[in-house]
């Protein structure tokens, strides 16, 4: 059993997933821990990379910011919980493949993870798989967290959902569904190199890796659990405030592809997206297999929260029922089979649909854009949205919320949109132009097998002193 010696960030170290009084227990915590491999600052992963940072944590992952001894490249390195699948990194290597030996250019290369290297390293709880890509800078939610007012300037929000549907094209077009599209997913790439810094100006630049020790609460006698870290280091805070982003700047990848699967290959029935992300068939329609369409469905709630200083769909401390009652005010009459099928539909609607709460309580589509979107952008001396533009992108996002995934524009029907082809495609192009003058690309550099090496799997090695 483990306690934890001071105030430990729990929103950084679980990526939001798990609220601080869910861990009163103790017990659950120790365990927790001990399905992360204890990595260290100056510790060496597969005999080449030294950890000097860390970058993040999830629930089921941890980052860390590296430098390749040969090559003195930094690199980030995600270290998955013992026992897991390792199906991601397949799946990012069969990506990386393909793509580097597509003829696009390097800046949609960019907006999925370049897999530079895969190993795994065996710890106390089992094997832990580890992919090695490019640093990022922070996740899109990060950067509209820490906005005035959750906004981004609206070229830059622009760019940021044409280079989102961008990504997750690429995505469909190899065969793979996402699973979980959503703004923590989201990163937003790095406006420069780290390469021409040593570590020592990387620490005078971002800051020091600040620890947390880790306690043993358990009687002196009792066999110490070799799974739980002595100490905890603290995510680097390279948080940009998304009103601060340039269209420059403005220069995403998508990540984590734990949950991504391939609906030709093997149905899937459970979501593991964010429950106001879910689209309603997995609710409404269990029975049916998810696919593309259902990251479709994620995309146009992720549109709006780009655009503006609010979620589409509220699902923050509110229950199933809820959710499908705000799907129900911006998509109208779902089918009368999956009507039948809601169970809590007469806690908000008659057998009619007419609703059980009052015209104020209803936020409709023009509502929720005038309430999250222009409001806010007004108040806070941001462009708003014209009348055309706004037409188009409404237009663009009650065809994405349509209830039947069959109903639903594919990824390719949706860059072809009125929207896209008019603000945020050329959005996106007009940054790439200002970019150029930010920075040199790097080259890109992928593992030479589709598989990774059988031969890999490597216990850490500490630098001695």
């Amino acid at each position: 059993m483990a306690l934890i010696l001071g105030t430990i960030p729990f929103d950084e170290l679980y990526d939001g997933g798990t609220d601080e009084e869910d861990l009163e227990d103790l017990e659950l915590l120790g365990g927790v821990l001990g399905d992360f491999y204890p990595v260290d600052i100056d510790d060496r992963l597969n005999e080449r990379y030294r950890i000097v940072h860390k970058l993040g944590s999830g629930p089921f992952s941890e980052v860390w910011l590296a430098i390749h001894e040969e090559t003195h490249k930094y690199v980030a390195i995600k270290v998955g919980i013992a026992q897991s699948d390792g199906s991601e990194g397949q799946i990012l290597t069969k990506i990386s493949h393909i793509l580097a030996n597509s003829k696009i250019g390097n800046d949609k290369k960019l907006l999925v993870p370049t897999l530079l290297d895969r190993f795994e390293i065996s710890g106390p709880k089992g094997t832990h798989p580890c992919l090695v890509t490019l640093p990022a800078q922070c996740t899109l939610e990060n950067a509209k967290f820490k906005a005035s007012g959750g906004l981004f300037q609206l070229d830059v929000a622009r760019s940021l959902a044409a280079q989102l549907a961008i990504a997750v094209s690429i995505v469909h077009k190899n065969g793979y569904a996402h699973g979980d599209l959503d703004l923590r997913n989201v990163l937003l790439q790095l406006p420069a190199s780290l390469d021409d810094l040593s570590v020592e100006k990387l620490y005078e630049t971002y800051g020091r890796p600040e620890k947390w020790l880790v306690e043993d609460i358990e009687p002196k006698a009792a066999s110490p659990d070799l799974s739980v870290p002595t100490c905890l280091v603290c995510p680097g805070c390279l948080i940009v405030p998304g009103h601060e982003i340039t269209l420059a700047e403005a220069k995403l990848t998508l990540s984590n592809f734990r949950t991504a699967f391939r609906p030709a290959d093997k149905s899937r029935f459970v979501s593991q997206a964010d429950r106001a992300l879910r689209p309603p068939e997995v609710l409404l329609e269990p029975e049916t297999p998810l696919d593309f369409a259902s990251d479709i469905w994620s995309l146009g709630c992720l549109i709006f929260s780009l655009l503006g200083g609010d979620s589409l769909i509220q699902g923050c401390w509110v229950r199933p029922g809820e959710i499908t009652a705000q799907q129900v005010e911006l998509s109208g009459h779902m089918p009368p089979e999956w009507w039948r099928r809601w169970e809590e539909r007469p806690e908000w609607y008659t057998e009619d649909g007419e609703p059980l709460f009052g015209p104020e309580e209803a936020r409709p589509w023009e509502r929720r854009f005038e309430e999250s979107v222009q409001k806010p952008r007004e108040t806070s001396g941001m462009e708003t949205l014209a009348e055309d533009e706004l037409a188009a992108v409404l237009k663009l996002l009650r065809d994405i919320l349509a209830w039947k995934p069959s109903e639903r524009p594919n990824i390719s029907k949706v860059l072809k949109s009125d929207w896209m082809t008019r603000w945020a495609l050329p959005a996106y192009q007009n940054g790439s132009e200002k970019q150029k003058h930010l920075k040199e690309p790097r080259d890109l550099e992928v593992l030479s097998d589709l598989q990774a090496p059988k031969d890999t799997t490597k216990t850490l090695r500490k630098r001695k002193a």
